[in-house]
């Protein structure tokens, strides 16, 4: 037994001859045929020729497969580089004798890098063709910037930088033109919020009309930048400037008939600071109306208020208003000595005013026109008017003179005395002075007349007459003085002549050379002072005439109510002159 084992090897030992070997020798023991053991070694042959046949096909087929994926694998590196732009790739083998195997162990790592990258650069593409698209629904109105951004389908045909660098210039560009539309969105923003500010309007609620995100000044980059938002704004802020413009032209309107309505009603200046923020904007231009609040509704609304109610106590003061003036208007005829009926006037006024034919600011203006003639009348009047006074003056010191010569204790060391001396040096001074004074004032009045073809009165009475009557009436007192002089010289001959006959003799009891025969003086004065109102008859009655001609023009008349008198303001002429009396004008 041990033998037939010795002679069989183990089974894991087998080898195709030691099989044959084996059933050579079961055939033998068996006694098979030899037609049995070839149809059975056909079979086995068979067999043998079909397990080749199928292991070769395996090995064919899995050679086809390696092919097929050194191909893929080829076409995708291909596409791959294609798709990066990539015209070679470092590591690419350039050999083709190594076997599939290694082909595809040295293209395998390349793939999964260029993979690697082509993710990476999808990635890239899609973030900025998300932004490009973000920003372009940013502009036409139609993506919301608080919208959450996802993922973009990238066209991954075409990867190459050169087209990234198209989609990155593409978004700067677009990046630019939403900066420069979001920095004019907050221009305007800024705009609307001044313009609401200076009208008093809510600017929150006017803002948000036109988007919401316009409110949101912590978020600058979440405000709508759309051409709808800038056109609205744009439309809202020339809406706002055309209200600014038309509530400043009413407020200063507003503001002009305050100021009349005052000027017109003598308003005091504490009410009229009450509207100084109405009338501080009276000639400033709209664009330079910033101050918030200034031309809010409630202001101008307040200023309608206020000029209607002056307009109401218009009419109601307009007669006191109308008689100040009246009085202004006598005051200015008083002061250039001119004579009018204020009675008359006023009357005048108050049937104007009562009947309601006329409009107040009507019946102020000619009021106001009276008044600047009045003004201008007193203004041509002054320069004679300065020299009458003089005149009147020197008039004055010339009866105190008189007086003062006539006193017997002028003399005495009484208290005052040294007083009087001087006055009474300045006096003659003055008095001396009077005849070429006259004769100025004669000049002047005639020229006067001759440029106004009026009379030049003084309270109602003609200058010029007053002037030939002091002439006259100065004329007869140095007549009167020389007639005094004379007796008194015929008095002190008598005196010192023998004594006559008893009874021849007259009485010494009131003697001649102890009487004051004072002149005349003009309108009862002794020393012919000038009085304002002098009696005409006696002028009329032979008076020098003052025209060209040698007559009176009989055209000449007193100044009529609304005439006017010459300011006080030139200095006065100084005309040389004796003691002659001035010739007749």
């Amino acid at each position: 037994m041990a033998a037939p084992d010795a002679q069989h090897p183990p089974l894991g030992e087998n080898t195709c001859g030691s099989l044959l070997n084996k059933l050579q020798e079961i055939w033998d023991e068996v006694g098979e045929s030899d037609e049995e053991r070839d149809k059975m070694l056909l079979e086995i042959d068979q067999e043998c020729l079909d397990v080749y046949k199928r292991k070769v096909e395996q090995a064919a087929k899995s050679r086809a497969q390696l092919l097929q994926s050194l191909s893929d694998a080829k076409l995708m590196l291909s596409s791959l580089l294609s798709a990066l732009g990539e015209k070679s790739f470092a590591g690419i083998p350039e050999k083709t004798s190594d076997t599939i195997k290694e082909q595809l162990e040295a293209i395998a790592p390349i793939l999964e890098q260029l993979c690697k990258q082509k993710e990476e650069r999808i990635k890239e593409f899609s973030d900025v063709q998300s932004q490009i698209q973000k920003i372009c629904g940013e502009i036409a109105g139609d993506f919301s910037p608080n919208d959450q951004t996802g993922t973009y389908a990238v066209d991954e045909s075409d990867l190459s930088l050169e087209k990234l660098d198209e989609y990155q210039s593409q978004l700067q560009e677009l990046q630019k033109e939403k900066s420069e539309r979001l920095h004019k969105v907050l221009e305007l923003v800024s705009t609307v919020h001044d313009l609401c500010a200076v009208l008093g309007m809510d600017f929150y609620s006017t803002v948000t009309e036109v988007h919401p995100s316009l409110d949101d000044f912590k978020n600058v980059h979440s405000k709508s930048i759309s051409n709808g938002t800038l056109a609205r704004l744009a439309k809202t802020v020339l809406t706002l400037k055309e209200d600014k413009q038309h509530r400043l032209h009413k407020l200063q309107e507003l503001a002009s008939q305050l100021i009349d309505l005052w000027n017109l009603m003598d308003t005091p200046l504490e009410e009229r600071r009450l509207f100084d923020h109405v009338t501080c904007n009276m000639s400033t231009s709209v664009d330079e109306v910033t101050i918030p609040g200034a031309l809010a509704l409630d202001l101008i609304e307040q200023a309608e208020v206020e000029v209607e109610r002056l307009d109401q106590l218009k009419a109601s003061r307009m007669k006191e208003i109308a008689f100040k003036k009246q009085t202004e208007l006598e005051e200015i005829y008083a002061h250039a000595h001119v004579e009018i009926d204020p009675e008359a006037a006023r009357d005048r006024i108050m049937s104007m005013i009562d009947s309601g034919n006329i409009e107040p600011t009507e019946l102020l203006t000619d009021m106001d026109n009276q008044i600047a003639k009045a003004k201008e009348e007193a203004l041509s009047r002054k320069d004679i008017l300065d020299k009458v006074e003089k005149w009147m003056s020197a008039c004055e010191e010339e009866s105190w003179l008189e007086d003062y010569n006539r006193d017997d204790n002028r003399y005495n060391a009484s208290r005052g005395a040294h007083l009087n001396l001087k006055r009474a040096e300045k006096a003659r001074i003055l008095v001396n002075k009077i005849p070429a004074l006259v004769d100025t004032l004669v000049a002047k009045t005639r020229a006067w007349e001759e440029a106004h073809d009026i009379s030049f009165t003084y309270d109602s009475v003609p200058l010029l007459a007053m002037l030939d009557e002091y002439a006259i009436l100065r004329h007869e007192r140095v007549e009167e003085k020389r007639r005094m002089k004379d007796h008194k010289k015929y008095q002190e001959q008598q005196n010192t002549e023998p004594e006559p006959v008893f009874g021849s003799r007259s009485s010494p009891a009131r003697p001649i050379s102890n009487k004051k025969i004072a002149g005349p003086r003009t309108n009862g004065g002794s020393n012919g002072t000038p009085n304002k109102r002098l009696s005409l008859n006696a002028h009329q009655n032979g008076s020098r005439s003052s025209t060209k001609n040698g007559k009176r023009d009989n055209t000449r008349q007193s100044a009529p109510l609304d005439y006017v008198l010459l300011s006080k303001e030139d200095g006065a002429s100084h005309v040389s002159g004796g003691e002659t009396v001035p010739t007749s004008p």
